[in-house]
C-alpha cells in the first residue's frame, strides 16, 4: 500500500471510530476508563487531528467489538454488521444506515414508548454537525437552553457542540428518527434543478 493510501486510511479513521463509539452507547470519558487512553487523544483521533496509533486501534477494537478491517474500512459493504440493530440498555435501539465510512453517516433511532413522564434529555458535546429528522412520534430535543418537541416531519440541524440530548416526549408510543452526523463545518447541500422558464404563447393563444 502506498504511502499516500496508508495516510488517507488512517484519517478517515476518526470518523467510523465515532460511528463505532456512538453505536456502542459509550462516551469518550467512558471510553477513556475502560481503555486507559486519555479523552483529549480520544477527541482528536475522532476528528482527524491525530492519527491514532496500532496500539490504540487494537484497544478501541477490542472495546467496541469491531475488526481492525471494518475500521480500516477494508471489509464489504455488506453483511451483518452493515444491517444488525443495536440494542441499549434503555431499550433505545439504532439501525447503522451506512457502513463506516469517512464524512456523513447515517442512523435510524427508535425510542421506546414511556410510562411515567419524561425528564429532560441528558445533554452531551463534542465535535460535529448533525441533521435530525422525525418519522413518527414526538421527539424532546434539548438543545442548549432550548427546548424542542418535534413530529414527524420536523427536521432540526445544529453543531454538536452544543450541548444537545433527546429523549421520547410522551407516552403515546415509540419515537423513530433519522440521524446524520458529519465532520464540523460539513453541510448539506440542496440541488435542485433551474426553475423551468415560462412558455411564452403569444397573444390570445389559451395558456
Amino acid at each position: 500500500m502506498a504511502v499516500d493510501d496508508v495516510d488517507g486510511t488512517l484519517a478517515a479513521m476518526g470518523p467510523r471510530l465515532r460511528a463505532a463509539r456512538e453505536h456502542h452507547g459509550a462516551t469518550l470519558a467512558g471510553v477513556s476508563c475502560a481503555t486507559g487512553i486519555s479523552v483529549s487523544t480520544l477527541s482528536r483521533i475522532e476528528t482527524g487531528r491525530r492519527k491514532p496509533t496500532l496500539e490504540v486501534l487494537l484497544h478501541l477494537s477490542k472495546e467496541y467489538g469491531v475488526s481492525l478491517d471494518e475500521l480500516a474500512g477494508t471489509v464489504p459493504a455488506a453483511g451483518p454488521r452493515a444491517t444488525a440493530p443495536l440494542s441499549f440498555g434503555d431499550d433505545k435501539v439504532v439501525l447503522s444506515l451506512t457502513r463506516y465510512v469517512g464524512g456523513l453517516h447515517a442512523h435510524k433511532h427508535v425510542l421506546p414508548a414511556l410510562g411515567d413522564p419524561p425528564a429532560r434529555p441528558r445533554q452531551v458535546s463534542h465535535e460535529g454537525y448533525e441533521w435530525l429528522c422525525v418519522l413518527y412520534g414526538r421527539l424532546w430535543l434539548a438543545l442548549g437552553d432550548q427546548d424542542l418537541v418535534l413530529t414527524a416531519g420536523d427536521v432540526a440541524a445544529f453543531d454538536t457542540r452544543t450541548p444537545h440530548g433527546v429523549t421520547n416526549a410522551g407516552s403515546g408510543g415509540p419515537v423513530e428518527y433519522l440521524i446524520m452526523f458529519g465532520p464540523q463545518g460539513e453541510r448539506l447541500r440542496l440541488r435542485t434543478p433551474p426553475a423551468e422558464a415560462p412558455v411564452n404563447r403569444g397573444p390570445g393563444r389559451p395558456r
